[in-house]
């Protein structure tokens, strides 16, 4: 059996302003191809975030998706920053490597919630809440999680602008 490649994922999408911290679990296929977050057309993480935020960042060009996005205070980023995988399912994630978050109270000073984008990344939810951050596992915005609406969704994603 061919050993499979490391694979790296995204720079984190921060700044000091950023008071909510989106994490997936790591870049699937097409978004590691395009370097952009959530650039599968079917994943709904951009239309539940235009929704949150009451702007379409969905259809403006990823490269004014990111500042708009941090204009609302939300950054992203992934639990994972390497591992190996075929394909882009969670199930098939192998030999993972955490990304370092001991630098974020000195980078986002103003972080409050980090919201967790599947089951996978909600893995680390007890470690953020230790740090003292409001977590919220969130429904996976994958189109492989086809077993909830995109309505039932927003609901739980209107968590993280919520109290």
């Amino acid at each position: 059996m061919a050993s499979e490649t490391l694979l790296t994922g995204l720079a984190p999408v921060i700044d000091s302003r950023t008071r909510i911290l989106i994490l997936g679990s790591f870049p699937g296929a097409a978004s590691l191809a395009a370097q952009q977050y959530y650039a599968h057309p079917r994943n709904g993480f951009w239309r539940l975030v235009s929704a949150l935020v009451n702007e379409d960042l969905f259809s403006l060009p990823y490269s004014e998706r990111l500042p708009r996005l941090l204009a609302h205070g939300i950054g992203l980023w992934d639990v994972l920053g390497a591992c190996e995988r075929e394909g882009s399912l969670d199930s098939a994630i192998r030999r993972p490597a955490a990304n370092d978050f001991q630098r974020l109270h000195h980078l986002c000073p103003q972080l409050e919630t980090v919201g967790f984008n599947g089951q996978a990344s909600g893995k680390f939810a007890p470690q953020f809440a230790a740090a003292g951050y409001r977590t919220v596992v969130l429904p996976s915005s994958s189109p492989a999680n086809a077993g909830m609406t995109f309505e039932q969704k927003l609901r739980v994603w209107s968590a993280l602008i919520g109290n």
